[in-house]
C-alpha cells in the first residue's frame, strides 16, 4: 500500500485539473488510469529510452569533428592546400572554446535552460557543418574555416547539456554506467566516422564521375546527416524531459555559485603542474590523429582503408577500457604513479612510430590504453588539490588552456610536417610528452614534500577519511594543527560521478536533489573526454 500511494503521489494529475489517479492496477472501484512501464518516467524502461536518445545526442558531434582526419589526404588535394591550413580547421574548432569552457554552462541555466540549450547547440553543430561542406562544394577555404568555428561552438557545449541530462534522470551507481555509455558512443562515432568517410568519397567520386572538391563537399554534406539525427534526439529529448517534469512535479533548482575567475590567483602550484600535463599530453594525441592517415600510408604502406582504421584504434580501445581503468584507479589510488604510467607509454608508443619500423598496432594500442589511464588518473586529481568552491573555476581553467593549447598546436604542428616531414613532426610530439613528463616527475616531488595527498592509495585515503573529522586535532612538530573543511576535502577520493556532478554544478548545470552535496551549493558538470 505504500509503495502504491507513493506512486500516486508521484504521478498524480493535480496540475491538470482532474480528478483521475494513476495507479499501478485496475483493481478498485472509480476511475482509474494506468500508465505503462514504457511511458512511465519513474520507471527504468522508459529511462531506457532516454538514455538511448542521450547516447545519441552525441553521436553526430563527434561523427563529423574528425572528417577532416577522415579525409586528410582528399581535402588537401582537393583544397589545394598545405598542411599548415588543413591543420586550422582544428585550430577553428579550438577557439571558440577557450571562452566557452567557462559560459556554456551558465547558458545552459541561467539562458536557455537546458531542453532549448540542447537544441540551440545542437543547431549549431548542424549549421556548422553544413556551412564547412558548402564551403568544399564552393571551393572556398575560407567557409570551410568559418564552418568549423560555427560547429565548435555546439559541440563541446552539446556535451555539457548531454551530461546535464543524465545526471537530471539517472542517480547513484547509475551514473556510472550512463556515463560510460555516452563515452562509448561518442567513441563510436568517431570509429565510424574513420571508417567509412573514405567511403563515402570514393562512391560519390563514381557517381559524379571524378574526383574533385564537389565530390569532397557532396561526401561532408552527407556526414551532416548525422548531426540532423542528433538534432532529432535533442527534439525528443526535449519532449521527453518537458513530460516527466509535468508529471512528476519536478522543480527548477538553485544551481549555487558559479565560476570566478578571481579564484585563479589563488589556485597552488601543484594545480599548474597538472594544468601543465594536460597540456603538455593531449596536445600529442589529438593532432597525431589528425594527421595520422597520411603517416601510415607514406610510412607504412598501409592502404587508405588500412590507415583509416589504425588511426581510429585509440578511440575503439578507449571505449572499454575507459571505465575498467577507472575503477582500477578508484580501488588502487596512487594517481600520480598511474599518470606517470600513462605518460611513459604514450612517449613510448611516439618513440616506436617515430624510430621503428614495428607493426603499428602495437603502438596505437599502447596509445590508446594509455590514454584511456591518464583522463581515468589526472582530471580526479583536480578536485584533491583546490577546495570545492574553487573546482569550476579549476576545470573551466583547464579546458580553456587545453583548447588553447590544441589550436596552437595544431598549426605549429601542419607547419612542422611541410617543411620537415613525419619523422621531426614525431619527435615534436614527443617533445610535448617530455614536457608532461617532466610536470608528472614535478608533481610527485612537490606533493611529497607538502604530505602525500595525491599519491595516498584508495585504502590510506579512507582510513584518514574514516578517523578524521574537521574537528580532529593533530599534534606534529609541537604544534596543534586542525583540519579545516577544505584539508579534509582533499583525503575523501572523488569517483567520477562525484567529480561530474561537481563540474556540472560549477559551471551552472541543474542537477537533481539526489545529486547536491548539500542544498547551497550543488554538484558539477564533467568535462572529462
Amino acid at each position: 500500500m505504500a509503495e502504491v500511494e507513493e506512486r500516486r503521489n508521484l504521478l498524480g494529475s493535480d496540475d491538470e485539473g482532474d480528478n483521475v489517479s494513476f495507479s499501478d492496477t485496475t483493481d478498485g472501484p472509480g476511475p482509474r488510469r494506468t500508465m505503462s512501464a514504457i511511458t512511465d518516467p519513474n520507471r527504468l524502461p522508459h529511462r531506457i529510452i532516454v538514455l538511448s536518445f542521450m547516447c545519441f545526442l552525441g553521436f553526430g558531434s563527434y561523427f563529423c569533428y574528425d572528417n577532416p582526419a577522415a579525409l586528410q589526404k582528399q581535402v588537401i588535394q582537393d583544397m589545394n592546400l598545405n598542411t599548415i591550413q588543413f591543420m586550422q580547421l582544428y585550430s577553428w574548432y579550438s577557439w571558440p572554446n577557450v571562452i566557452l569552457c567557462f559560459l556554456g554552462g551558465f547558458m545552459l541555466d541561467r539562458v536557455f535552460g537546458i531542453r532549448l540549450g540542447t537544441i540551440i547547440f545542437a543547431l549549431f553543430v548542424f549549421i556548422g557543418q553544413v556551412i564547412f561542406a558548402s564551403g568544399a562544394l564552393l571551393n572556398r577555404f575560407w567557409l570551410m574555416e568559418a564552418g568549423r568555428f560555427v560547429f565548435g561552438i555546439g559541440g563541446e557545449s552539446l556535451a555539457v547539456a548531454q551530461n546535464t541530462y543524465a545526471v537530471n534522470w539517472f542517480k547513484g551507481k547509475e551514473l556510472n554506467l550512463v556515463f560510460g555509455l555516452q563515452l562509448s558512443m561518442a567513441r563510436l562515432g568517431s570509429t565510424v566516422n574513420m571508417n567509412i568517410m573514405g567511403w563515402v568519397y570514393n562512391r560519390v567520386g563514381d557517381l559524379v564521375g571524378s574526383a574533385g572538391y564537389t565530390t569532397l563537399g557532396v561526401s561532408l554534406m552527407i556526414g551532416a546527416l548525422t548531426c540532423v539525427f542528433s538534432l532529432v534526439c535533442a527534439l525528443v529529448l526535449a519532449v521527453l524531459d518537458r513530460r516527466a517534469e509535468r508529471i512528476l512535479n519536478k522543480e527548477q533548482g538553485n544551481t549555487g555559485e558559479v565560476i570566478k575567475l578571481t579564484d585563479v590567483k589563488d589556485f597552488p602550484f601543484p594545480l599548474w603542474l597538472i594544468f601543465l600535463i594536460c597540456v603538455g599530453y593531449y596536445v600529442a594525441i589529438f593532432p597525431f590523429i589528425g594527421l595520422g592517415q597520411v603517416f601510415f600510408i607514406e610510412k607504412f604502406n598501409f592502404s587508405p582503408a588500412e590507415a583509416r582504421a589504425i588511426n581510429s584504434v585509440v578511440y575503439i580501445i578507449s571505449a572499454p577500457a575507459s571505465p575498467l581503468l577507472g575503477f582500477l584507479v578508484d580501488r588502487t589510488g596512487r594517481n600520480v604513479l598511474w599518470v606517470l604510467c600513462a605518460v611513459v607509454c604514450t612517449l613510448l608508443a611516439h618513440m616506436m612510430l617515430a624510430f621503428t619500423f614495428w607493426n603499428p598496432w602495437i603502438a596505437m594500442s599502447l596509445l590508446g590504453l594509455s590514454y584511456s589511464l591518464l583522463a581515468c588518473a589526472l582530471w580526479p586529481m583536480v578536485a584533491f588539490v583546490v577546495p570545492e568552491h574553487q573546482l569550476g573555476t579549476a576545470y573551466g581553467f583547464m579546458q580553456s588552456i587545453q583548447n588553447l593549447g590544441l589550436a596552437l598546436i595544431s598549426m605549429a604542428a601542419g607547419s612542422i610536417l611541410d617543411s620537415r616531414g613525419y619523422l621531426f613532426l614525431e619527435v615534436f610530439f614527443s617533445a610535448c610528452v617530455c614536457l608532461a613528463l617532466i610536470a608528472v616527475v614535478m608533481l610527485y616531488f612537490v606533493d611529497y614534500l607538502r604530505g602525500g595527498d595525491l599519491n595516498l592509495s584508495a585504502s590510506a585515503r579512507a582510513k584518514l577519511l574514516k578517523d578524521t573529522t574537521p574537528e580532529t586535532e593533530m599534534r606534529g612538530r609541537g604544534q596543534v594543527m586542525k583540519l579545516t573543511d577544505e584539508e579534509l576535502a582533499k583525503l575523501k577520493p572523488m569517483s567520477a560521478f562525484s567529480i561530474r556532478n561537481r563540474y556540472l554544478s560549477r559551471l551552472g548545470a541543474q542537477l537533481p536533489d539526489h545529486c547536491c552535496t548539500h542544498l547551497s551549493s550543488l554538484a558539477y558538470r564533467s568535462v572529462l573526454k
